[in-house]
């Protein structure tokens, strides 16, 4: 007698395969990092547009925002996506190419943009920043209070210093370097809260999630 034939059907291998998934490794949480990237860069630009520091060492922020501010925090934005985070992986990711572009424009283009437009076209670029960063300034309701300030001082930031390039007014620009050391200070905290509480594996820096549940 032969012995009959096994059956499979398509349910049946398709349960298959499930049951021989391989678990997806996990990461470390790579906000403290785009936070601290932000925060660093940010604070050392905002010394340099309130005249607490003369404007001559200003080539200095170059390098930070190509390789902190700007490769860092890509990377932390792409390690967000693998997190499924989709606040953090365009947070991270869109300012990270923020500073990856004020390096560019800085090392290759502010020389070909005539001088009696360069204002304009600086304050544009800052204001359609601040556009960008209002929006995830309303999403962050949801992440945390820190967060939350982060993003809205860091809005006010890009406006305020938007208007003072396009109007070519000092005063206005050195208003925004101020509001961008609280914005670095505010970043700082965040990543300082983060890392600090991950480490210790309980609240340390309180930093009141907003989850919305």
């Amino acid at each position: 007698m032969e012995a009959a034939t096994p059956r499979f059907t398509r349910e049946d291998v398709t349960a298959g395969e499930t049951a021989r998934s391989f678990p997806v490794p996990s990461i470390a949480d790579p906000a403290p990092l785009g936070l601290a990237a932000f925060a660093l860069t940010t604070f050392v630009l905002s010394m340099f547009n309130t005249g607490l520091v003369s404007n001559a060492g200003e080539p200095v922020v170059f390098g930070l925002a190509l390789a902190y501010g700007g490769l860092a925090q890509l990377l932390a934005g792409m390690w967000e996506f693998r997190n499924n985070n989709a606040f953090g992986a365009t947070a991270f990711t869109s300012y990270g190419a923020f500073w990856l572009s004020f390096w560019a424009y800085n090392q290759f283009f502010a020389d070909s943009v005539p001088k009696a437009d360069a204002g304009h076209a600086v304050g544009l670029y800052l204001i359609a920043w601040g556009i960008f960063t209002s929006y995830m300034w309303i999403a962050s309701f949801r992440v945390s209070v820190a967060v939350n300030l982060v993003f809205l001082l860091l809005a006010v930031t890009f406006i305020v210093l938007g208007i003072g390039e396009s109007s070519a007014t000092d005063s206005v620009v050195k208003a925004g370097g101020w509001i961008g050391l609280a914005t670095a200070i505010a970043a700082w905290y965040a990543s300082f809260a983060s890392v600090t509480n991950k480490t210790f594996g309980r609240v340390v820096m309180p930093v009141k999630e907003l989850s919305g549940k």
